[in-house]
């Protein structure tokens, strides 16, 4: 028997980033039950992530976003918190990013995961950080970053910030916002599940 992962890419809970190996059946397993769900699963390849204008070329290609896309890290912020029906199934997405060996020591790497991590935490919650209702459905999303030959731990130098919690388990990675940082007010954290 199998222990338990740290992470689950069928629900709205966060880790919203994962690190591990390529060909972990936990990601096979919970992208297959995700997928029987509705819910929609893309794929990058971590060559076209070399910088924050490539990251968002590549996620609306492999994700389908208009051309009204704002092309920065804002507007990726705020594109991943308005995907609609059509992009994610009425259900969500998981963005499977292969190679992501590739990403080590990259410049951006710390920037790319707050910004996706921001992107998801809106997505998942049914409250804003002040803890208002929002007005849009919880939309499943979470990324996976799937490792060739670099140990997912590796990267956590690279991406541990005030602002992210990182944590290592086994031979998985996990991000997601510190919740004292990013949504201080109780009323504004996501409900336990």
């Amino acid at each position: 028997m199998r222990s338990k992962v740290p992470f689950d890419i069928t629900r709205p809970v966060a880790p919203w980033v994962v690190f591990g190996p390529r060909g972990a059946a936990e990601f096979t397993e919970q992208a297959a039950a995700f997928s029987a769900t509705g819910g929609r699963v893309y794929e990058v390849d971590a060559r076209d992530l070399v910088d924050g204008a490539a990251v968002c070329d590549a996620l609306a290609r492999a994700v389908g976003y208009p051309g009204s896309f704002g092309w920065n890290w804002d507007a990726l912020v705020d594109r991943l918190d308005d995907l609609g029906d059509a992009l994610t199934g009425g259900v969500g997405i998981v963005v499977v990013v292969r190679g992501a060996d590739a990403l080590l020591g990259a410049d951006h790497l710390r920037v790319f995961m707050t910004m996706l991590c921001l992107g998801a935490d809106r997505a998942n919650n049914e409250v804003d950080p002040d803890g208002n209702l929002r007005d849009e459905p919880v939309v499943i999303e979470h990324f996976v970053f799937l490792l060739d030959e670099v140990r997912a731990e590796d990267f956590a130098a690279g991406i541990e910030h005030p602002d992210l919690d990182v944590g290592a388990e086994g031979d998985f990675l996990t991000v997601t916002l510190d919740l004292d940082v990013w949504r201080p007010d109780p009323a504004g954290r996501p409900k336990a599940s």
